[in-house]
């Protein structure tokens, strides 16, 4: 009688602890109704980023770094907020009389686009087969369409005969502007075309894979919601980079929640539970991973916000803003749709009722008997652990850091400006034929602000520099906006460039330079290609120089050497900075979720080879597949994030659940328990990652490219080595020891064999 009562008393339990069928309708449906009106607003700003976005490099620079204070001074000068393009015209030889008029007619109409300041005079070169025109394109529109305006009436009005490229900063703007036009559709199409595929492959279902990309979708819809209403607000800075990498995240980690919720929920439906006990039994497992991981991410990006760069310290707070809206789709929208759909979203192969089995039962006697007979993949490999764990942990060790060797060959010092484009450039194109006729760096000029009384000295200094090939002075009186400067017995002497003047004829004034605050502008034009390693190394040795003779700070230099030259360094120190900042933070996080230490520093040890390998290979790969010209200093930093963060997601994904079946079952068995039932749904999940990042690879632009691969690779790299051989070897190895000092360490039973 007693058993009865007990047994009526447990089932009235159960039951008024679950909600009517109305709730249990009502809770699904408001969840799926709340998501779809976020995503449905959400959805249009897809083609609206480009309102908030910029992708002018100097506006990501700090406001002590030395190219952003001439940066900021510049319209003092020259009045007014310009970027200059060049138009390079070339003829078959010498351009005669009659085609250097026609390139004059050219310029006028080149002036005609709305956009465009006064256009310089046409400059011949020294071989007479070049004409070059300065283009200054207005900063406060949209800098890349007036470009794309510019090349229009060139092309118009080109006569026949001659050629033509638009040139120069606002060129190459221009043609990273173009670069990133593909993020909005191409992009996604194709991330999200990679996901459906391979959801299919692994659910063989139509429906489900449907469910899955709705959730990663949706929470993609309501970020770039969010995302956009913040940049219009000014707190933070957007261009096409952290745009792409915030799709690219963010439909990659919702999915990767996802396919863990659904891993969950299958079992409890095998298990026998209906459709609301099945979604409330998955929540509650997966709700420990999933919030683990989103918030590991999010931590190790909110470390950018240590970044000097505004990109970087735009990005943490983005990407971790799309992290968070993937988190709560996961745990929210998708269940809902399951609540509501099923065991249908399995059709057609649907889960038997009240046939799951053990997922680890038949690894377990393995832990005793390491010869005992297993069936399938994950438990062939479970016993290969539990034969050889110290053998395979220190093989896969040692092939890791064979790997790591290929980072000596690592070139992230920054790459110039013209190479940031992959496939066809015409402002690349341009700079070739304009350093072909003119000094390599006209039309992308040095600017050296200096006080009025020590231009003399300045002059010295730049005439002493074999990076410098000729200094001009802004001038706002000149219509060319510049005059010639020179020193003459000591005096420096400013003149205006163009015909001699007739015989009788009086005598010109002597020009005078633009005085703003006491200082003068003075325009170098280098030797070397603006965007090229020479002449970031003429712009560094030009401040050191004036430091010298002048005083720190009385001389500013700048210009776009100057900006890649601070961009590049700027990178350097964030990377050295915040990558041991992430180590720790991440590692304080992995033990209080493990309630260990000694796991924690597995799992990070490992990452830190993982990526080392991940670097190493793509490291060959850069140089001698692809032939890349190097990389930015923000690569290593961005893979690092990435690569760590994502990284731990799936030891956080085995680990929680190894402790989970170890606090049942003991350490070892719990090891190769856990990597049975999270084999099959971690490696999917690392296939849609590494397909997402690799869909970054269809943007041409060259940092996009190698963060794709470094990525996609170290993904896969920590799915299939990592995280299936030298992390649950090494555990296995170790044994209970790994949850030292937490109870469980302590526990006497349950650990066949452990230490």
């Amino acid at each position: 009688m007693t058993l009865r009562a007990d047994s009526r008393r447990a089932a009235s339990s159960d039951r008024s602890a679950t909600p009517t069928r109305w709730l249990r309708i009502g809770i699904p449906v408001l969840l799926v109704l709340i998501w779809l009106v976020g995503g449905s607003i959400g959805g249009p700003y897809f083609g609206k980023i480009d309102e908030v976005s910029t992708n002018d490099q100097s506006s990501f620079l700090p406001s002590s770094a030395e190219a952003t204070q001439v940066q900021e001074r510049l319209a003092d000068f020259t009045g007014g907020d310009t970027i200059p393009a060049v138009v390079v015209v070339t003829g078959d030889g010498a351009l005669s009389p009659e085609q250097l008029a026609s390139i004059g007619d050219l310029a006028a109409a080149i002036g005609d686009v709305d956009g465009v300041g006064d256009v310089s005079p046409g400059i011949p070169s020294d071989d007479g087969e070049a004409v070059q025109l300065f283009v200054p394109i207005d900063t406060s529109g949209d800098v890349g369409e007036t470009v794309e305006a510019v090349r229009a009436a060139v092309a118009d009005d080109l006569p026949s005969g001659l050629d033509a490229w638009v040139t120069g900063p606002a060129g190459f703007t221009a043609d990273l502007v173009q670069g990133f036009l593909g993020i909005d559709g191409l992009l996604l199409g194709v991330a999200l075309g990679a996901v459906f595929i391979i959801l299919v492959i692994v659910y063989r279902s139509p429906l489900l894979p449907i469910l899955v990309l709705l959730t990663s979708t949706f929470a993609l819809c309501v970020a770039l919601l969010t995302v956009w209403w913040l940049a219009k607000a000014g707190v933070f800075v957007l261009n096409g980079q952290v745009q792409g990498i915030l799709f690219i995240l963010v439909i990659g980690a919702a999915t990767d929640y996802a396919l863990l919720y659904v891993a969950r929920f299958r079992e409890a439906i095998a298990q026998g539970r209906r459709r609301w006990d099945a979604t409330t039994t998955a929540w509650r497992g997966a709700f420990e991973p999933i919030l683990a991981s989103g918030g590991t991410v999010i931590a190790g990006l909110l470390c950018l916000l240590l970044s000097d760069l505004a990109t970087n310290r735009a990005l943490g707070p983005i990407a971790s803003i799309g992290i968070v809206f993937a988190v709560l789709s996961a745990l929210t929208f998708l269940p809902a749709l399951l609540a509501l759909v099923g065991r249908a979203a399995f059709w057609p192969f649907l889960p038997k009722t009240g046939t799951a089995r053990d997922a680890g039962a038949d690894v377990e006697a393995l832990v005793t008997n390491p010869d005992a007979p297993v069936h399938g993949f994950w438990e062939r490999l479970a016993r290969l652990i539990a034969r050889h764990a110290r053998l395979v942990w220190i093989v896969t060790t040692v092939v890791l850091l064979a790997a790591s060797a290929g980072v000596l060959q690592l070139k992230a010092d920054g790459v110039p400006q013209s190479d940031l484009v992959l496939g066809a450039s015409e402002a690349r194109d341009g700079q070739d034929v304009l350093a072909a006729h003119f000094a390599a760096g006209s039309g992308s000029p040095a600017y050296v602000i200096v006080p009025e009384g020590d231009v003399a000295t300045a002059l010295e200094v730049l005439g002493d520099s074999d990076g410098v090939d000729s200094v001009a002075a802004a001038s706002q009186d000149s219509p060319s906006g510049q005059v010639q400067v020179e020193l003459s017995g000591g005096d420096v002497v400013y003149t205006t460039a163009g015909p001699p003047a007739a015989a009788g004829a009086p005598a010109a004034a002597q020009p005078a330079p633009t005085v703003a605050d006491g200082d003068v502008l003075l325009i170098a034009t280098l030797g070397d290609e603006a965007d090229s390693l020479a002449a970031e190394d003429t712009v560094r040795e030009l401040r050191g120089a004036f430091a010298d003779r002048l005083g720190e700070g009385t001389v500013l230099v700048g210009g776009p050497t100057a900006i890649d030259l601070d961009t590049n360094d700027t990178s350097i120190r964030d990377r050295t900075v915040i990558i041991p900042v992430i180590l720790l933070v991440i590692l304080v996080i992995l033990m209080l979720l493990l309630r260990a230490v000694v796991a924690p520093i597995l799992l990070i040890l490992s990452v830190i080879v993982s990526f080392g390998a991940a670097l190493g290979v793509s490291a060959l790969v850069f140089n001698h597949v692809f032939h890349f010209p190097g990389a930015d200093p923000a690569v290593p930093l961005y893979g690092f994030v990435f690569l760590v963060a994502l990284g731990v997601d799936y030891n956080i994904f085995l680990m929680s659940r190894v402790r989970e079946e170890s606090l049942r079952h003991g350490t070892r068995p719990g090891i190769l328990r856990g990597l049975v039932a999270t084999g099959g749904v971690i490696t999917s999940a690392g296939l849609v990652l590494a397909a997402t990042f690799a869909a970054l690879g269809v943007i041409p632009i060259l940092f996009l490219a190698q963060l794709a691969f470094i990525v996609a690779f170290g993904v896969l790299l920590d799915t299939f080595v990592v995280r299936s051989l030298l992390v649950p070897a090494a555990a296995y190895d170790l044994g209970r020891v790994i949850w030292w000092p937490s109870k469980l360490w302590r526990r006497d039973g349950g650990d066949s064999g452990g230490r």
